[in-house]
């Protein structure tokens, strides 16, 4: 597969009248939903986000990780919940991607949601396990090459970034390997660390953590551009994988009849948390790269046009849900 580049990588629940006014989403507790197993990179992020959009919205705010089929079960669970504002998804690309890999999903990705804002871009690390001879691309491609398809990586479920970052990487270099999904970011790692893994491409969240505590090696920064948050770590395209560029990204959504002004008061407030420079450090470290603010409507037509890109993708691909 030619130089394509990827664009790889959150909802809200409550009870009360649809009718009640912006102001009566100060009361009560928002739950942030995230479709992904805790302490993964999506729940890292959503739990830094947490405190300080407490303190924007005047309100008690409490993550809640539910798992399941792809992301299918936590995001359904999102789009049923009452519109009174007080239900969040926090979600990725997968958002975009599940439309094409599951054609009988529960819900409607662009219909049963309403859009409230992009908070941040996430770049992939390619993590080996740490007892594997490989150091660098090109030593890690020769190796894999020679395992000839029996090589293991794992993902955070079919279709999520790390699925997606390893299968466009398979593609490019003409090899296979064998994929293991799993229900989150987390339980992959562990079996990473453990050596069940060969290699795993992570969000950068918490590859990075990983690669630090010596439980993984990083070999390769899924952009075009090195980063400040791994200044050592030089990117697939330098070490000869040309026009490789993967990232998943986080946003927020909530049910489709969520009144207006609740929408817009939620976004005001994630732009509000984001802008604390405590908190542009906290992504920062993580590698994770803070979107520009934006209206609800810049994310509805960003999912659009991610949902077209990746049909194609999943497709060329070969991925299909087992």
């Amino acid at each position: 597969m030619p130089s394509r580049r990827l664009i790889l990588a959150m909802p809200f629940f409550g009870s009360g009248l649809v009718s009640r006014s912006a102001s009566a989403q100060g009361a009560g507790t928002l739950r942030i939903v995230v479709p992904y197993a805790a302490g993964g990179p999506t729940d890292v992020q959503a739990r830094i986000l947490s405190e300080p959009l407490a303190k924007a919205l005047g309100q008690r705010v409490v993550v809640e990780n539910r798992t399941g089929a792809g992301v299918v079960v936590g995001t359904e669970s999102v789009a049923k919940a009452p519109p009174d504002g007080q239900t969040v998804l926090f979600t990725t690309v997968a958002h975009a991607i599940n439309p094409t890999l599951f054609p009988n999903l529960p819900f409607d990705t662009e219909k049963d949601f309403a859009p409230v804002v992009l908070v941040a871009r996430v770049p992939l690390v390619l993590l080996v396990r740490k007892d594997l001879p490989a150091r660098n691309m090109a030593e890690f491609l020769a190796w894999l090459s020679a395992q000839k398809g029996q090589a293991t990586y794992g993902s955070a479920g079919v279709g999520s970034a790390p699925h997606l970052g390893a299968a466009l990487l398979l593609k490019m270099q003409g090899v296979e390997a064998s994929h293991i999904p799993y229900r989150g970011s987390g339980p992959a790692m562990t079996d990473l660390a453990a050596g069940r893994l060969d290699f795993y491409i992570d969000a950068a969240t918490s590859a990075l953590a990983q690669a630090q505590a010596g439980t993984g090696r990083a070999l390769g920064w899924s952009m075009l551009s090195r980063s400040p948050a791994a200044p050592d770590l030089p990117t697939f395209d330098e070490q000869g994988v040309k026009g490789y560029e993967a990232y998943t990204w986080s946003g927020l959504f909530m049910p489709a009849a969520t009144p207006r002004e609740m929408v817009l008061k939620l976004n005001a407030a994630v732009r509000e948390a984001v802008a604390v420079p405590a908190v542009r450090s906290r992504f920062a470290e993580i590698g994770a790269e803070l979107a520009e603010p934006a209206p609800p409507e810049a994310l509805g037509a960003f999912v659009q046009a991610e949902t077209a890109k990746w049909r194609d993708v999943v497709k060329e691909t070969g991925m299909n849900v087992q």
